[in-house]
């Protein structure tokens, strides 16, 4: 191994858990629950061939039936979702791994053809575009303001489904303010109008992500809940404004909780919030690399230069979601599986899911059937 790998790989300690090497893998919507939102089976399969990672972050998770974004995403607010999630985190015990749940509420990326509800969100502003639905894309709707007591309502179901990720057998929860979620909304500008104490400045934009961020780590422990940003992310058409300030004053409101850690979704080291955010985080900080090029190469290369850069942790999608033994690839050197993007989402199965190959393994062909196309832009 080249000295980077050795550092990549080696043993790392949170707050209340000892991992086995640095890696984690990043939260990726897949689609493979059923309707309701309960995980299957097949899921089990898929976390557990991962069980190597140091830490695996279970894909977003709704807290309630009003945040959910895409059809067959998972849930973590009724009794079958928390029997469902307990398999997964068993196969995945067994197998020698480590779970957190993201905990995520899509607030106006959702849609009655889909939840049966109306969206809701910091203000009415409707998501630009289309959004995939069971009757495919759909035109997004707008969104019911939240009144003062969703807002209520909804930092207490966070709460609560964070206990709930606990009973079915995480480690912990990472509460999910990036990518144009709802906390990303209250965060962003254009989609946060509101003149209450949850809208305007920097300190009442924060406000929310805070409040929930504060309710979650009081009913589990603040050792055992992370929390992730992506500063200056627009997918899902968000326009922050003053990212620069949002996310250092952020980080000094939480600092001193003790939470688990904060991740950085898109880290760029070389840009001036990520060595902001840095100094002014005083914790672990998951750093989540905007590869350029997904090969054992630059992996490797990407995850040096956030180490540098004073990150703790490397969180990984795509090359995880393709490589069930991305951890022993990096450590031979050995190539990496190519990713098959038209199976990312709204596909369902085990084809671009459970049937990629471990080293030394024949890969079984691709099938063409059931192909949905990918809504690339707005993955978790």
């Amino acid at each position: 191994m080249t000295q980077q790998t050795t550092a990549l790989l080696a043993p790392f300690r949170l707050p209340a858990l000892k991992l086995p090497n640095r890696l984690v893998m990043a939260p990726l919507t897949r689609n493979r629950a059923t309707a309701d939102g309960t995980p299957t089976t097949l899921m089990a399969t898929y976390y557990a061939q991962r069980a190597s990672a140091g830490l695996i972050i279970a894909e977003a998770s709704t807290p309630n039936a009003a945040g959910q974004t895409y059809p067959n995403i998972t849930a973590v607010h009724r009794p079958e979702h928390v029997a469902g999630w307990r398999r997964v985190t068993k196969a995945v015990r067994e197998a020698g791994g480590r779970m957190f749940l993201q905990l995520q509420h899509g607030g106006r990326v959702g849609h009655p053809a889909t939840s049966g509800l109306t969206p809701v969100a910091p203000s009415a502003v409707p998501l630009p575009g289309t959004i995939f639905t069971p009757q495919g894309h759909r035109p997004a709707v707008v969104p019911r303001e939240m009144t003062a007591e969703d807002i209520r309502t909804t930092i207490a179901d966070f709460a609560r489904a964070a206990r709930n990720a606990l009973d079915a057998g995480f480690e912990g929860v990472e509460v999910h303010s990036a990518n144009g979620h709802l906390l990303h909304q209250f965060l962003a500008r254009n989609t946060n109008l509101r003149t209450d104490g949850y809208g305007g400045t920097v300190a009442r934009r924060i406000r929310f992500t805070a409040e929930v961020t504060e309710a979650v780590a009081a009913g589990i422990g603040a050792q055992r809940v992370g929390l992730r940003v992506s500063p200056g992310n627009t997918v899902n058409g968000i326009a922050e404004g003053e990212t620069e300030e949002l996310y250092p004053a952020l980080a000094e409101r939480l600092g001193g909780l003790g939470l688990a850690y904060l991740h950085l979704g898109y880290a760029d080291p070389r840009t001036p919030v990520y060595r902001t955010v840095r100094a002014a985080w005083p914790g672990v900080i998951v750093a989540n690399p905007v590869l350029g090029e997904v090969s054992t190469d630059g992996v490797l290369r990407a995850s040096k230069e956030l180490l540098s850069a004073g990150a703790d942790l490397i969180a990984l999608g795509r090359p995880f979601l393709a490589n069930p033994d991305l951890v022993e690839r990096l450590r031979l050197g050995a190539p990496l599986n190519p990713m098959r993007d038209r199976y990312f989402m709204y596909v369902g199965g085990a084809t671009g899911y459970t049937d990629y190959p471990a080293l030394g393994a024949q890969e079984t062909g691709a099938s063409s059937d059931s192909i949905v196309a990918l809504d690339g832009g707005r993955v978790c």
